[in-house]
């Protein structure tokens, strides 16, 4: 369940472009990592993720702050992810009901559409996640995510797989905001390990701070 990755994150804005590369860690779902190691100005800011909590550690003041829950949608490491993203990922399955909506060939291939909808007592962003996956490889191709309204307010598309250890997995990551088509938040996965041995106060503030 523990894995490290080093991965690129390219941002463009209207205003500007900017390339970060990082380093994480993560065990299981609950618990991640993640630090800035380029470019040298940002390097060493981090984020912890502990369950549905987050702190980011900011070196050059040397300080840690918590995200409170009215920040939630406020952009992560400057990009167009948000730190719920980073929250939702956990509890995923808890916040949503999916079922497969359609099966068959789309463009060639042969394909699933899972619709995600979100439970009644669930806190969450989204009216709606649409997610297209290839039926042979059964990776994630795209996703759609709607607003309340019914609209479609951002696209994940997920590209070039890769093998790591004996696992497939999607390397390059492209969203796009439905608003502002000309901008992009791209990851890209330079190298992933799993079930590598971390040490045992990583994901804690301390681990934060030294990691």
């Amino acid at each position: 369940k523990s894995s490290r990755a080093r991965m690129t994150m390219v941002v463009k804005t209207a205003r500007y472009e900017r390339s970060m590369t990082m380093e994480a860690w993560s065990e299981g779902s609950e618990k991640s990592l993640v630090k800035i190691l380029e470019p040298k100005k940002d390097r060493g800011i981090a984020t912890l993720k502990v369950d549905r909590n987050i702190w980011n550690y900011l070196p050059k003041i040397n300080r840690v702050t918590k995200i409170p829950p009215s920040m939630m949608m406020g952009s992560w490491m400057g990009s167009h992810f948000t730190n719920d993203d980073l929250v939702k990922e956990s509890s995923y399955e808890d916040d949503y009901t999916s079922q497969i909506s359609f099966e068959g060939e789309r463009n060639g291939h042969r394909v699933y559409e899972v619709t995600s909808l979100p439970k009644p007592e669930a806190a969450v962003v989204w009216g709606k996640v649409v997610t297209v996956i290839d039926a042979a490889s059964l990776l994630p191709l795209h996703a759609l995510y709607y607003d309340e309204r019914g609209q479609v307010a951002r696209t994940l598309v997920f590209g070039e797989p890769r093998r790591f250890g004996g696992r497939e997995l999607p390397t390059r990551l492209v969203l796009t905001p439905a608003d502002k088509p000309e901008e992009s938040t791209t990851v890209i996965y330079d190298a992933i390990q799993f079930d590598v041995r971390l040490p045992a106060d990583l994901f804690s503030l301390r681990g934060l701070r030294e990691s």
